[in-house]
């Protein structure tokens, strides 16, 4: 028997999937690859939201867990994961840049903001007002993670790269069936693809989709993220990427025109040499309606589980996230109810009376 079966394998799979792995947990996976959110994000780690000046949901325990988690992944898989790199806030007015330093002095957020103004980093970016550095951030090399988690499973025969078929589950009081596999618990971690799982259909996921651009600059020569109304960050060698839309309307992860325009748009606002466009992505992120994770037992199946909804902040919440449900499960400690999908029960029982 297997202690768990993973279904779903982006940043909230790999992360319950390392947790497992850490501590002597028999799991399986299955992926079938269709929910890219995970593979095409910037994957940034940044406590602050930059729009307002706020900090991010449990900004703190989560920087502190995401470093040692990371490292610990990077040196199992023999990869690198982890890049630190500086996001810089473009102030688009003196407001802003007042608005900057009065968020500087909140106990909340004054070790992430820095109260030192950069002028200048580079003659194609203007900044009349200067721009603010965030602390504490980076970005989470993505696709070594997710190849090199998907080598080490393969390796070992548990990895299944099919679609899951919900109507193959057959649930008992000591665990679950699935296609011959016989596991203690299962844990969703589809991504905006639960949406077409039958047993949370509960719950109130909106997906959000979003589309970014690759492009050449070589005169560029940027080492930082830049953020105003969207972000630009180095990728390879004088390339870089800018992101992101936001679309919660269309949830196809088909690239659009309408999408290609408005990032073009956002890069000529930030820089004003040349560039040319080498790719474009778009993937449909797992956003949540009260913008809280999704981490729990179903309402009745006691053997089943989710984690999901981590949105835009897949690469800072699933340390946080997974770490939460693997203590629940394992150790009965209580999730935050901020979380927790039992926040959801009158959904629940409103669904099923229908």
């Amino acid at each position: 028997m297997k202690d768990y079966i993973i279904v779903g394998f982006g940043f909230a799979g790999v992360a319950l999937a390392h947790l497992l792995n850490k501590n002597q947990k028999d799991f399986v996976v299955f992926d079938d690859g269709s929910s890219s959110s995970t593979s095409i994000s910037g994957a940034l780690y940044n406590p602050v939201v930059l729009k307002r000046f706020t900090p991010v949901w449990k900004a703190t325990q989560q920087i502190q867990l995401l470093q040692n988690f990371y490292v610990e992944m990077q040196e199992d898989l023999g990869v690198k994961l982890i890049a630190p790199i500086r996001i810089l806030r473009k102030f688009a007015s003196l407001e802003e840049q007042n608005n900057w330093f009065v968020a500087s002095d909140k106990p909340e957020l004054s070790s992430f903001l820095s109260t030192k103004i950069i002028k200048e980093i580079n003659s194609y970016i203007n900044t009349p007002f200067g721009l603010g550095e965030v602390l504490h951030t980076g970005r989470i090399l993505t696709n070594n993670m997710l190849s090199a988690y998907r080598d080490k499973i393969n390796k070992k025969n548990i990895f299944y790269k099919e679609k899951f078929d919900y109507s193959a589950v057959k649930f008992h009081k000591e665990g679950v069936l699935y296609k011959g596999i016989v596991a203690k618990r299962i844990v969703f971690c589809e991504g905006y693809a639960v949406m077409k799982n039958p047993y949370f259909t509960y719950l109130p996921m909106q997906g959000c989709k979003g589309e970014l651009l690759t492009f050449s600059a070589p005169d560029l020569h940027i080492k930082d993220i830049i953020k105003s109304a969207g972000f630009i960050f180095p990728n390879q060698e004088n390339t870089y990427k800018v992101g992101a839309t936001y679309n919660y309307k269309d949830t196809t992860d088909t690239i659009t025109e309408q999408g290609k325009e408005e990032l073009i748009d956002k890069l000529k606002n930030l820089i004003s040499c040349d560039f040319t466009i080498i790719n474009q992505q778009a993937a449909v992120r797992p956003t949540v309606l009260d913008r809280r994770p999704l981490v729990g037992v179903h309402p009745e199946i006691q053997n089943m589980f989710i984690l999901n909804g981590l949105g835009t902040r897949g690469a800072m919440l699933a340390p946080y996230t997974a770490t939460a449900l693997f203590d629940f499960i394992e150790k009965e400690k209580p999730l935050e109810k901020e979380m927790n999908i039992s926040r959801f029960q009158k959904r629940y029982r409103l669904r099923n009376q229908k």
